[in-house]
């Protein structure tokens, strides 16, 4: 253990002898680079004006084959929002929903109503499928394992005389 200890400082002292040659001063790092900005290819994006939206739109659906009927209007001047959409639904009622958005800061107001009256269809009165077992099917049968052949037999050439 005293010779390992020994050894240990020796190789110690040694590293700190390495040869040094001249003087090395710390490291100057220059700043980062300026880049240019990129050049502008064909024309500048146009700029649009911020104007408020204005527009009004209405449309209506009624199939007469799928029976889809339904409707949508709305009218827009700013913020200021309303309309309605009406759609049939499936038990034959009909929902329209009126709405409104005030300024930018009410939200959206929907009023809900429905008219008719809901119609289902009755069930059928029949009785249920008898009741049928699965099939039983029978076990895959046993196969014996292939046969092993015998390997063919070694060529063997005819011998060779030398006279």
């Amino acid at each position: 253990m005293k010779v390992f200890i020994v050894l240990a400082l020796a190789a110690v002292a040694a590293a700190d002898n390495a040869p040094r040659y001249g003087y090395a001063p710390a490291p100057a790092y220059a700043p980062a680079p300026a880049y240019a900005p990129a050049p502008a290819y064909g024309h500048a994006a146009p700029a649009y004006a911020d104007e408020a939206p204005v527009y009004a739109f209405n449309y209506g659906v009624a199939d007469d084959y799928s029976g889809a009927t339904f409707n949508h209007g709305e009218n827009r001047d700013g913020y200021a929002t309303s309309g309605s959409y009406s759609v049939a639904l499936p038990d034959g009622r009909i929902q329209t929903v009126n709405y409104k958005v005030a300024d930018a800061y009410s939200g959206y107001v929907a009023d809900v109503t429905y008219s008719g009256e809901a119609k289902y269809a009755s069930a059928p009165a029949s009785a249920p499928a008898p009741y049928k077992a699965a099939p039983v099917y029978k076990t895959a049968p046993v196969y014996a394992p292939a046969p092993a052949y015998a390997p063919a037999p070694a060529y063997n050439p005819a011998p060779v005389y030398h006279g």
